[in-house]
């Protein structure tokens, strides 16, 4: 696991430093699939003597200079954890916010998301989620399907634990049907009934606010991907703090399980154009 040596002079943490560090590794050597625990926008806020709203809004900034970061460093995908399903526990006023400022930024990102080639993906439950939510949704899925630069995948009403429930349930009903033999259920069979179905797993997961947990995100995919922490609140995460990630990231030695590095960014099996998976 890595933790990050804070540089606070050099980063004024809104996510665009005066001087933009040149990232010093090689394509090669950079993670194919960045997955981010967005946390600390509350405590931010706080530490402002401002509302947690407020927190919230600037973490909306940071979302945005990471997002076109990545774009612009050729990331393959970009999966960001926004509501998670223990969120609900919230009080309701804050819930409403944030079910209003995830369609203002739908709506206002949709011209960056044209502009920089990036396809929107949305996982997690929709249930309860409200109509005009996911309407707005809906609009920004079918504006940007057919786009092949940065997959921005955002974990809506996301659990892990209830991710992978759902995944048993589809594949015991097909089992059920006789679609499926219990004899042919394989690590594949289940990772084809995510909600990721289709998607690499993550390289590397960051987390914000120095929390040393994974508070039930993406708990199958990350597998082996590599851990970076730092005490950076999101609203005060930028790029600076995101190059230092992913120099750290480049600079394991990445086994899985064998005595030598043998995997490299060309070796991924990456999707050749950015279809939205048919699972």
């Amino acid at each position: 696991m890595g933790h990050s040596t804070e540089m606070d002079s050099e980063s004024p943490g809104d996510g665009r430093p005066p001087n933009r560090p040149s990232l010093e590794t090689n394509v090669e050597n950079r993670p194919t699939h960045i997955a981010i625990i967005m946390d600390g926008n509350g405590r931010w806020a706080e530490r402002q003597n401002q509302p947690r709203i407020v927190g919230h809004q600037n973490g909306a900034i940071s979302v945005r200079a990471i997002t076109e970061e990545c774009a612009r460093l050729n990331i393959r995908q970009l999966t960001l954890y926004c509501l998670s399903s223990e969120n609900w526990k919230r009080p309701q006023e804050e819930l409403d916010f944030l079910m209003h400022l995830l369609q203002e930024y739908l709506v206002q990102e949709r011209d960056l998301m044209v502009e920089n080639n990036i396809q929107l993906r949305i996982i997690g439950r929709r249930d309860r989620l409200p109509d005009d939510v996911l309407e707005v949704i809906d609009q920004s899925l079918e504006l940007t399907a057919n786009n092949t630069g940065l997959i921005l995948c955002l974990a809506i009403n996301y659990g892990s634990r209830a991710e992978i429930v759902d995944a048993i349930h589809h594949i015991a009903h097909q089992v059920k049907k006789g679609e499926l033999q219990v004899e042919e259920i394989k690590e594949s069979t289940v990772s084809d009934h995510l909600y990721t179905c289709g998607m690499t797993d993550p390289d590397l997961l960051i987390r914000t606010a120095g929390e040393m947990r994974i508070s039930n995100y993406l708990l199958w995919q990350i597998s082996y991907a590599e851990l970076w922490i730092t005490e950076k609140l999101w609203p005060e995460f930028g790029v600076y703090e995101l190059h230092q990630a992913i120099q750290s990231f480049a600079s394991r030695d990445r086994r899985f399980g064998g005595l030598k590095r043998v995997v490299k960014y060309s070796d991924r099996s990456l999707p050749s154009e950015n279809k939205a998976p048919k699972c």
